[in-house]
């Protein structure tokens, strides 16, 4: 009952994406079974339950950041619950995330994306083609989500003011600048859908074939197959094109409060890791050109 509650308040209330609530989801449900082979339920659990739940996953060869993601999942469950006077205690005030490596966000170069964008036969003819390009150019030309992505409607797009409407995590709205470029590709892209799919049953900017509302795995389908043209990295994922983009602006002298509003951070800290980019990029450089490099 408490788990329904709380998957509600994550889909009406903060907005979250269906990926995000089936990953809480999975977490929770672990976790409420393993309370109950204890005997013991989420209102009854303590601490000492939470330590030993998170050390069975240790245990299991769960990678620190997945044992961490299952920390943030039931600190936000617990918090939720004190809110709707479901517990007294929270257990999770006791518990902090392990400690994990820095590992850099893996990226692509700028100069290679403009050249897939670019590359003859590299999007099929038609309306699919036209919308996989967008698709890319949009993750790319602005650094959002996944899921922002699949919100966006068409009246979102404000081609006056050459901005995008976004709505991010916990519903916050936040306006992204478009280029030239990108403001010409959407109005040719929307020009297409209204006569290819004049019927269409959904006004998302990113739709199917059918023109229903696009999916989570359309989009990393697409992404994945168009980046395997020019990139032989492992990840080809949606956000490999968030990363690069935040990383090209900063490579070019963009300021980091700058790139933290354009990306939708709730805080710098998620920010600062493409400085690391930047410094390692510094230090590239330096070494092949200075004269004792």
């Amino acid at each position: 009952m408490f788990l329904d509650r709380f998957i509600s308040y994550l889909k009406y209330e903060k907005n979250y994406s269906d990926h995000s609530i089936s990953a809480y989801k999975h977490n929770l449900s672990t976790y409420i079974n393993f309370l109950e082979s204890q005997e013991f339920d989420v209102t009854t659990a303590s601490h000492h339950q939470v330590r030993a739940f998170l050390a069975g996953l240790m245990e299991s060869k769960l990678k620190a950041r997945s044992v961490n993601r299952c920390i943030s999942s039931l600190k936000t469950f617990y918090k939720f619950l004190q809110r709707e006077l479901l517990v007294d205690e929270n257990p999770m005030l006791l518990i902090r995330f392990l400690k994990t490596p820095k590992n850099l966000p893996e990226v692509i170069q700028p100069e290679s994306i403009v050249r897939l964008l670019e590359m003859e036969g590299a999007f099929a003819e038609g309306f699919q083609g036209a919308r996989d390009k967008l698709v890319i150019e949009l993750l790319f030309g602005t650094g959002i989500r996944r899921a922002e992505l699949l919100q966006i409607s068409e009246k979102d797009v404000d081609f006056k003011q050459s901005t995008i409407r976004i709505f991010g995590k916990g519903s916050k709205e936040r306006l992204v600048p478009m280029t030239s470029s990108l403001s010409e590709s959407i109005f040719k892209y929307m020009e297409l859908k209204r006569q290819i799919l004049p019927d269409a049953s959904s006004d998302r900017l990113i739709v199917t074939n059918k023109g229903k509302d696009g999916y989570a795995e359309l989009v990393y389908q697409t992404v994945t197959r168009h980046l395997a043209l020019i990139s032989s990295k492992q990840k080809k994922s949606p956000h490999i094109l968030r990363h690069s983009i935040a990383t090209a602006l900063m490579n070019n002298g963009a300021q980091l409060n700058d790139i933290k509003e354009l990306l939708g951070h709730a805080n710098l800290a998620s920010t600062q890791v493409y400085t690391h980019n930047s410094i390692e990029r510094l230090k590239s450089i330096y070494k092949q050109a200075h004269p004792k490099g």
